[in-house]
């Protein structure tokens, strides 16, 4: 056989199958109903269902029990303890002392983007400057009597 070059390659024999051709009569083995089976939308032309529907049976967010109120303006927060801060403080992964969430989110802290608020969960020795949309009262507290500072963000557009 020739050398293989580009301009002689081809699929390994049997690695290729023809198209299944429908709609060309019983000889065909794809006539008749054309793969189609029988009767039913989809049997029809122009047959389109959008990707939730369910074949007509009561769709799963109509099955599903809703109770309660859910307010679509809910601000959710992802939570920081202080006892985390301490951690990372004692092993150098903070550096001049500042916390932000940018910093939180280099350190794997945060899952997405979204508001941070610490809560003031353990007990905290380091000077730390934090930076956060919110703060419980403790936590505060445990901050500014370390010596450090506490910085509240106001939250932007694309937080």
């Amino acid at each position: 056989m020739a050398k293989d070059i580009l301009s002689n390659l081809s699929p390994a024999p049997g690695a290729r199958k023809p198209r299944k051709r429908i709609g060309r009569g019983q000889g065909s083995g794809h006539g008749g109903t054309s793969t189609r089976g029988h009767k039913g939308a989809h049997s029809r032309s122009g047959a389109s269902f959008a990707p939730w529907f369910e074949g007509g049976q009561m769709p799963l967010v109509r099955r599903v029990p809703k109770r309660g109120f859910h307010s679509p303006f809910k601000t959710e927060y992802q939570l920081v303890n202080i006892d985390t801060l301490e951690k990372l403080s004692s092993a150098g992964k903070i550096l001049n002392g500042v916390v932000n969430p940018e910093v939180l989110s280099k350190l794997g802290l945060l899952k997405r983007r979204a508001l941070v608020k610490v809560l003031g969960n353990g007990a905290l020795t380091a000077k730390l400057e934090v930076a956060a949309h919110a703060f419980s009262k403790s936590a505060a507290a445990k901050i500014q009597g370390a010596g450090g500072k506490v910085q509240l963000i106001t939250p932007t557009a694309n937080d």
